[in-house]
């Protein structure tokens, strides 16, 4: 897998929600890194991706401990969540290897039962299709209905990793930019949880 710096030079066969994300990324002066590669479906393909940003074999990476992955971009499950009436909707950002628990969420966030949004909600709210969704998408959600959710231990690393809207491609970036630059720019103020 080869790692580019910033956006792509050619578009083509790329989609217009993907070419924004770059727009806003390059607009409020974010630098990124950046890979192409096969759909990633599955939390294992991902691992290989952070591997990769990381320079480093999978196997290598599966050994280090959490304190040392801090060092490379934290891999993410990115939940699209919502009340049982689908009144609210929720973006959660969890650690891939963590185990979610709606019950210990929706405690948090004093909720009802949270359940996973659907694909038309994903689509509205987001722009975004199952198995794409990212923080970024947030950049779609203008009323802000959607409530982004941060587990903690993602703010403990020093890179987060993220889909550009598709995932064909992945992004890696500095968590201060994430908190400091992006979530700003886009008008989404994020609620830290501990799961």
């Amino acid at each position: 897998m080869t790692i580019y710096k910033g956006r792509p030079e050619d578009f083509d066969g790329r989609q217009e929600r993907e070419r924004r994300v770059y727009e806003l990324l390059d607009g409020i002066g974010v630098e990124y890194d950046r890979l192409d590669h096969e759909a990633a479906m599955t939390m294992e393909v991902c691992a290989e991706i952070n591997a990769a940003f990381g320079r480093m074999t999978l196997e290598e990476f599966k050994a280090e401990s959490s304190e040392e992955r801090t060092r490379h971009a934290i891999i993410c499950k990115n939940l699209f969540l919502c009340n049982k009436q689908r009144t609210r909707f929720y973006l959660l950002m969890i650690p891939g290897d963590k185990k979610f628990l709606t019950k210990n969420l929706s405690a948090q966030i004093n909720s009802a039962r949270l359940s996973f949004a659907g694909e038309e909600d994903m689509l509205r709210y987001l722009d975004i299709t199952p198995g794409s969704v990212s923080v970024l998408g947030l950049m779609n959600d203008k009323d802000n209905a959607v409530q982004l959710l941060i587990d903690s231990d993602v703010l403990k690393s020093e890179y987060v990793g993220c889909h550009p809207c598709i995932n064909t491609s992945s992004l890696r970036m500095r968590t201060r930019d994430l908190i400091g630059k992006i979530l700003p720019a886009i008008h989404h103020e994020p609620i830290v949880v501990t799961l």
